[in-house]
C-alpha cells in the first residue's frame, strides 16, 4: 500500500523507526521516508544505515506545530511515535512529559489536518490502560485526541486510529538489553522490581507488521490491541542467566505489577477479532456512521463479553523459559 507514496515518522530515530524503514525498503517501493525527530547525532547515525534515495531526514520537534507542518506536506501517511516514554523519568518532570505526549500529539493532528494527509497512526502503550503513572496518563490523553481528531478533520480530511501494544523486546530502555549490558559487565544476580510482574510481549517486527496491517483495516477512531503472550519477570531471568537467581530492588516510581490492554471498563466498547481488538470510539462521529465490526480488510469482529478484561496477569499465553530463550536468540 506504500508503493510510490509518502510516509513520515515522527520520533523516527527510535527502535520502531528503524525497524518500520528497514521493513519498509525491503517490502515497499515508497516515494519518500521520512524521519522527523529532534536528535542530529541520532539522524547522522541512522544515515550511515539507511541511505536509499527515498530517505528523508527532518531535524525537529513535534513540540513544534509549524516545524511539523513543513514535514507534512505532500505526506500520505504518518505513524507518529515520538514521546517521553521512560516511566521514573515522567513521575520526576511531568510537565516535560505532558508538552511532548500531549501537547505534541495535538500538533501533530493539527498539521496532518492542515496538510490533509489520508491516514494518521499513533503509536500507544498498555500503559495508557487504567493509568496509574504520568506517562500512561499521557498516552492516555493522546490516544482520546487521536480518536477525536476523526471529528475535527471532518468528512473528506485525514483518519486517525491508535495502535496499543506492549512491552517491545530488546528496544531501547527496556528490561532485555538492560539485562543484556549486565550480564556482559558479569553480573550473575539480576535486580527485580517484584517476582510476581507480569508483561505483555511482542518483538519489533510484530510491531511493525501490526502497525503496517492496522493502515489497511482503519476506519479512523480504532484503538487496535495485538494479541500477544505475557512473560511472567523470573522467567525470563532464567531464560537469560539459566537460573531465577535475582535480588528485589521494589516497584520504582508509577510502576505496575501488571499491565492491561482493554481494560473491562471499556468492555462494551470492545471487538475481537481472529489476531487482535478494537476498543471502539466512545464517543459519536457527527459526519459518518461506522460499523467497526467489519474493517477495511473484510475481517469481522463480535463483542466481547461484559465482563471481559485483557490483562497481562491472566492471558492465556505465557510464554516458556525455552521460548523466551529462543525469542532472546532471534532478537540479539
Amino acid at each position: 500500500m506504500f508503493a510510490n507514496k509518502s510516509i513520515l515518522i515522527t520520533g523516527g530515530t527510535g527502535s520502531f523507526g528503524k525497524r518500520f524503514v528497514s521493513h519498509l525498503l525491503k517490502h515497499d517501493t515508497p516515494r519518500k521516508l521520512i524521519i522527523y525527530s529532534r536528535d542530529e547525532l541520532k539522524q547522522f547515525e541512522m544515515q550511515q544505515q539507511f541511505d536509499a534515495s527515498c530517505m528523508r531526514y527532518f531535524i525537529g520537534d513535534v513540540r513544534d506545530v509549524n516545524r511539523l507542518k513543513s514535514a507534512m506536506k505532500d505526506v500520505d501517511y504518518v505513524i507518529h511515535a515520538a514521546a517521553l516514554k521512560q516511566v521514573p523519568a515522567a513521575e520526576y518532570n511531568p510537565n516535560e512529559c505532558i508538552k511532548t505526549n500531549i501537547n505534541g500529539a495535538q500538533n501533530v493532528i493539527d498539521a496532518a489536518i492542515e496538510t490533509n494527509v489520508r491516514r494518521v497512526i499513533a503509536l500507544s502503550t498498555d500503559k495508557a490502560a487504567n493509568p496509574v503513572n504520568l506517562y500512561g496518563a499521557t498516552k492516555l490523553a493522546s490516544d482520546k485526541l487521536f480518536v477525536a481528531a476523526n471529528n475535527m478533520s471532518g468528512a473528506s480530511g485525514p483518519r486517525f486510529s491508535v495502535v496499543r501494544y506492549g512491552n517491545v523486546v530488546g528496544s531501547r530502555g527496556s528490561v532485555v538489553p538492560f539485562y543484556r549490558k549486565l550480564l556482559a559487565e558479569g553480573k550473575s544476580c539480576l535486580p527485580v522490581t517484584h517476582a510476581e510482574m507480569t508483561r505483555f510481549w511482542i518483538t519489533l517486527e510484530e510491531g511493525v507488521e501490526f502497525v503496517i496491517k492496522n493502515f489497511q483495516r482503519m476506519h479512523g477512531g480504532e484503538i487496535f490491541v495485538p494479541k500477544i503472550p505475557s512473560i511472567r519477570i523470573l522467567d525470563l531471568v532464567e531464560a537469560m542467566t539459566g537460573k531465577r537467581e535475582h535480588h528485589i530492588i521494589g516497584i520504582r516510581p508509577g510502576e505496575k505489577l501488571h499491565e492491561v490492554m482493554v481494560p473491562e471498563e471499556m468492555a462494551h466498547h470492545s471487538l475481537e477479532f481472529d489476531n487482535h481488538f478494537v476498543i471502539t470510539p466512545a464517543i459519536k462521529f457527527f459526519d459518518k456512521t461506522v460499523n467497526y465490526k467489519i474493517n477495511k480488510l473484510g475481517e469481522t469482529g463480535k463483542p466481547v463479553t461484559d465482563k471481559f478484561e485483557y490483562h497481562s496477569g491472566t492471558n492465556p499465553h505465557f510464554l516458556s523459559v525455552e521460548e523466551l530463550r529462543e525469542l532472546d536468540k532471534i532478537t540479539l
